[in-house]
């Protein structure tokens, strides 16, 4: 195995930063998905290489337990000392236990504790790096913050279902229409596409904490999660229709 392109910078009183991205092998929407070409690379590369360009990783770390998926990944330039056990790479494992499991093997092979994890979904393209570096300059430099994310915009009401079947709105102010533009707007968390937190809740086994900030982004294409062949052929025509319009 190669050494990744991201390499330890962070000085003795300097926080550690850690992405982690997790790709297993057994998808059933979409067999091998993470191996598929797309805009010129394949899919599991892409989040790689936004996590390397953020500039604020000193490691980034696929967790995999499939051997085509971590050669893809190291030749994109990520850290895969290891292949994840079987019982952490079902298809109803959680996030949270793969992600805590990850960074303490991180840390037993380097020697050192990261302070701050960023979280990429490998299925989220639509990203820029920049905002993975909002995400982790948020947490250096605002100590009450546990946690900062990627959300997106919307002006859509919501309703839930009671226990007895009736439906009723989430919030009362949302019987009041009007305009998009003078609604108050709901945030979707999206921490798949970019998130950074602080690294004892990882341990916790928790995704993201109760202090957040919120980078604010209104992207149509961020909303493509790639799980099946329809979210494919949208992100191929996404990422098409970018090229030719940016």
């Amino acid at each position: 195995m190669t050494e990744p392109t991201a390499s330890h910078n962070s000085g003795p009183n300097e926080f550690r930063v850690i992405a982690i991205i997790p790709a297993r092998g057994g998808s059933k929407g979409l067999p091998g998905k993470n191996l598929k070409m797309i805009g010129g690379m394949p899919l599991i590369a892409h989040s790689v290489v936004h996590a390397i360009e953020s500039g604020v990783c000193d490691r980034v770390l696929v967790t995999t337990d499939n051997e085509e998926i971590r050669a893809a990944a190291e030749a994109a330039g990520a850290w895969t000392p290891f292949l994840r056990e079987a019982e952490l790479a079902q298809d109803l494992t959680p996030t949270e236990p793969v992600l805590k499991d990850a960074l303490e093997r991180a840390e037993a092979l380097d020697g050192v504790s990261y302070d701050i994890v960023v979280f990429l979904q490998p299925t989220d393209i639509f990203r820029e790096p920049e905002w993975i570096a909002r995400a982790v300059n948020t947490l250096k430099t605002r100590p009450e913050i546990d946690c900062c994310f990627v959300a997106n915009k919307t002006h859509k009401n919501f309703w839930v279902q009671e226990d007895d079947g009736s439906w009723t709105r989430v919030f009362d102010w949302m019987a009041i229409y009007g305009p998009r533009q003078t609604r108050k707007p709901l945030f979707r968390e999206d921490t798949g596409i970019a998130s950074a937190l602080r690294s004892e809740l990882i341990r916790a086994g928790r995704r993201t904490g109760d202090r957040a900030e919120i980078i604010q982004i209104d992207d149509t294409a961020s909303g493509i999660d790639i799980h099946d062949a329809f979210d494919f052929h949208l992100a191929e025509t996404a990422l098409d229709w970018r090229k030719g319009n940016r």
